[in-house]
């Protein structure tokens, strides 16, 4: 069916709609290029950054501890930081309100974009099914122009038109998996954040207690 045929051939087959799938499928990988270099830049190691922060309490300042914070620039070190800002302002350790509210931005900031690959993931197989359906519509006309025609003619016709679910399938799939992947990861950084909070109320909470004695 295809023999003889190059790929830019095929691809002129499935129409105006394989078009629109390829931008979707090339806007759908940009994003998840984007955001898998995002989520490396922001991932931290938690436990080596609050021994760091830790040191930064006992040893030197509050104002320290929020100046290294700031130099991390990842949503852990952002939620410490903001936790570090309410206790110096307040002297109060009970942070969780500003952890809470910081914790809601940077999960905002950390599904930027994604919206985008689950609609691309949601409507992909329906363009190419809708493909599919302008080309079978497209054989049939051809066949009553021509007033002749057998089955081969409409089988070439259909095969050449399923192209593009084909490739409705090609977008739709990578875009669901990525879509479920980045948001494991978010949830996953949330519960670092969440963690992060907690842990530097304990801190804050104890030093608090050490300073009264």
């Amino acid at each position: 069916m295809f023999e003889g045929k190059s790929f830019f051939d095929i691809l002129a087959a499935g129409g105006l709609t394989l078009v629109v799938l390829i931008l979707l499928s090339c806007t759908s990988i940009a994003i998840i290029v984007l955001k898998i270099l995002e989520f490396r830049k922001k991932y931290i190691d938690l436990d080596s950054f609050f021994k760091k922060l830790k040191l930064k309490l006992e040893r030197q300042t509050v104002k320290d501890a929020i100046a290294f914070c700031q130099m991390q620039n990842k949503p852990v070190a952002n939620v410490a930081k903001e936790g570090l800002l309410y206790f110096q302002n307040t002297k109060s350790s009970d942070i969780k309100e500003t952890v809470d509210r910081t914790i809601s931005i940077e999960v905002m900031n950390l599904e930027k974009y994604i919206s985008i690959i689950a609609t691309i993931g949601g409507i992909a197989v329906y363009v190419g099914l809708f493909g599919t359906v302008l080309g079978i519509i497209r054989s049939f006309h051809d066949i009553s122009l021509a007033g002749s025609g057998g089955i081969s003619v409409v089988i070439g016709g259909v095969s050449e038109s399923l192209i593009a679910t084909a490739a409705g399938l090609c977008v739709a799939i990578p875009a669901v998996v990525a879509y479920n992947f980045i948001v494991r990861v978010i949830d996953n950084f949330t519960v670092q954040m969440q963690y992060a909070g907690s842990l530097l109320k304990e801190i804050l909470s104890s030093g608090s207690q050490e300073n009264e004695r």
